[in-house]
């Protein structure tokens, strides 16, 4: 045999010479959790190793994952449900629980790069993504109040916003809203192709942001479909997006391919709790190695992501398997 592909296995320094994959700290963005009070740090349940954080305990712990070398974080608010209604106007409330998270973190750690989440469930007495009227979700309607968040955020320092709500024309309303009111320089990161999936719970369960009725499926994507991707792909980048983000991740790496293999914006893939959550079960019952997480963040790389959003992220370089 001439051809023996073994040679390049035979010996780690010629596997690491040779590997065309790679996760380093700068793909990642590390979710993290805020609820209101003092001295607050609650694990959420079915995520162990993750926390709701106050913001004194929020800038702690941004600051040691600065110090380990990470460097991006997404902010999630857990809201209390006396301060929900049915037009979300607690998101863009001067003085709010994540308004000032995100200046705590910004005035404290300017070098951090801080993300944002822009759609109303966390803020929704219906804990839907747009104003119900009737079962019905209303999309124009919607924009205005997703225009409010994002500029609010943006004044309170935001780097990334990151519009996750799946409404129609959104990316373009926000862009003209942000670009209108002199913050050209904010990113935003479409939640592109945002699948109406089963993987959510766990996340759910830490914002309480369950639908009160029905379910997200006129707004989010069919999980059978992947042709309609592109569609929504086509018009954030028309719309003004920098990124394009996939969600869930794991089931979905045919859609990151697909997106890389069409589109020259970057691609982030989003690592959902649900998946974070299956495989700290499955190690913590000694089912599967620990080595199914780097696997695992290695898929979205090689699938074309360059940014992964994981609740993984400060773990594996604290582990010294990511630098």
């Amino acid at each position: 045999m001439l051809k023996r592909p073994r040679r390049n296995r035979k010996s780690p320094v010629i596997r690491n010479m040779i590997q065309e994959t790679h996760v380093s700290a700068a793909n990642l963005i590390f979710p993290l959790f805020i609820v209101d009070g003092e001295n607050q740090k609650v694990e959420v349940k079915s995520m162990p190793g993750i926390y709701r954080y106050s913001i004194d305990n929020l800038l702690r712990e941004v600051e040691s994952c600065l110090k380990l070398g990470l460097n991006a974080f997404d902010l999630f608010p857990a809201v209390e449900e006396a301060l929900k209604d049915k037009y979300a106007t607690e998101s863009y409330r001067e003085g709010t629980l994540y308004l000032r998270a995100i200046e705590a973190v910004k005035k404290n750690f300017p070098e951090a790069c801080v993300v944002t989440d822009v759609a109303m469930d966390p803020y929704s007495s219906d804990g839907h993504d747009g104003i119900v009227k009737d079962g019905e979700i209303l999309n124009d309607e919607t924009l205005e109040v997703l225009g409010k968040m994002a500029l609010a955020h943006a004044q309170s320092g935001a780097d990334i916003i990151a519009p996750s709500d799946m409404m129609d024309g959104r990316i373009g309303y926000i862009r003209e809203i942000l670009d209108s009111n002199g913050h050209t320089d904010v990113s935003l990161m479409s939640y592109t192709a945002k699948y109406a999936s089963a993987y959510y719970g766990p996340f759910r369960d830490a914002l309480g942001s369950a639908p009160k009725n029905g379910d997200k499926k006129t707004y989010q994507m069919n999980p059978a479909n992947s042709r309609e991707a592109l569609i929504e792909a086509q018009l954030d980048m028309e719309e003004g997006a920098d990124f394009l983000m996939v969600k869930p991740g794991l089931p979905y790496l045919d859609i990151i391919k697909l997106l890389h293999d069409n589109f020259h914006l970057p691609i982030a893939a989003y690592n959902v709790s649900g998946e974070y959550a299956m495989l700290k079960a499955a190690i913590a019952n000694g089912w599967l190695s620990e080595a199914v997480i780097m696997e695992t963040l290695l898929s979205f790389r090689r699938a074309g992501a360059t940014s992964i959003l994981t609740y993984h992220a400060k773990e594996v370089i604290e582990k010294g398997w990511v630098k």
